[in-house]
């Protein structure tokens, strides 16, 4: 049987997502899964991104990460998706590139792939949990299948969310705790896609 495809797809301004989503790819290439780190377009206007040095920067720091492409949906037997939080919902620069997934959808080329979802806040009490809920309603129209992390690892107790990985960042730069944890996601999310097409296989 050939190899699981994951695609890890994230928006990032300032990094923060972005090391998350590096630590996700990370572990599911460990889990064994062909894998492509992807970014959505910026559409914020440069006067905003000019205006927040640590913002430009980033853009210039990822200038090598692909931009995704409707291509890595279709590719891929899991997903993951990374955002910061914008009042407790998906960043308007992913959730404007899965507005664009209509014709996958339509053509069925969305359903029964495993999906995820990460995501960080400015506070401790940002929307968490709503962000990753609110991706969850986009794959319920998917007819996806959604894989959270649970409480199935030690890591897991550490972060305390099961819904996904999670991170604040006012309390600077992910360490140790969230990028394990966003790699143990990815992992579980690509050993169930696994364990789906093997069961497919036979």
């Amino acid at each position: 049987m050939r190899s699981v495809n994951a695609a890890i797809i994230y928006y990032s301004s300032t990094g923060t997502v972005h090391a998350l989503a590096s630590a996700a790819a990370e572990g599911a290439e460990k889990a064994g899964a062909q894998v492509r780190l992807r970014k959505v377009p910026e559409l914020a206007p440069p006067e905003a991104i000019n205006a927040k040095p640590a913002w430009a920067q980033h853009i210039q720091d990822t200038a090598d990460v692909a931009e995704a492409a409707l291509d890595d949906l279709a590719w891929a037997d899991a997903v993951l998706f990374g955002t910061p939080t914008r009042f407790g919902n998906p960043s308007m620069q992913l959730k404007a590139f899965i507005d664009t997934a209509g014709g996958l959808w339509h053509g069925g080329k969305l359903a029964d792939k495993v999906y995820s979802a990460f995501t960080t806040t400015g506070t401790a009490h940002g929307g968490q949990e709503s962000t990753i809920l609110a991706l969850g309603n986009v794959f319920y129209h998917w007819g996806g299948i959604i894989v959270p992390p649970g409480y199935t690892d030690p890591v897991q107790f550490e972060l305390g969310n099961p819904y996904g990985t999670s991170h604040r960042a006012a309390d600077g730069a992910p360490g140790d705790v969230p990028l394990r944890a966003a790699a143990y996601q990815a992992r579980r999310a690509v050993d169930i896609a696994t364990a789906l097409k093997a069961g497919r296989a036979a």
